[in-house]
């Protein structure tokens, strides 16, 4: 499994809760189904592998238990990504624009030919 995969499979594993850190859930086995079928999805479609859910959980099994340090640089490359997707231009909360407000791009004050 390469490393993009394995980013991959640890990111949708934790914006999900896998591990069940945020509350009790009243079916934790079917809900865990249920997120790592997702993984299995998003894999097949992202990078065109066929993993089973039983190789993927004990892949991040091991990751966690045997390969801290590869574990640690997937955690670390997830953080970098959200710092990048925090601050990127596009994603900042922007002021809504007044009604009868305009914004232009030029320099014209957009009245052209006057």
């Amino acid at each position: 499994m390469s490393f993009v995969e394995m980013v991959e499979m640890v990111d949708i594993l934790k914006r999900a809760d896998y591990d069940g850190k945020h509350g009790p859930y009243p079916n934790p086995n079917v809900r865990k189904a249920k997120i790592m079928a997702k993984v299995v999805k998003s894999l097949h479609r992202n990078f065109g592998v066929r993993r089973s859910k039983d190789q993927l959980r004990k892949r991040r099994s091991d990751l966690k238990l045997r390969e801290q340090d590869q574990y640690r640089r997937i955690k670390r490359v997830l953080l970098k990504r959200e710092k990048r997707i925090g601050t990127s231009e596009d994603t900042r909360d922007r002021q809504p624009h007044k009604e009868g407000e305009f914004t232009t791009t030029s320099g014209c004050g957009g009245r052209r030919g006057l």
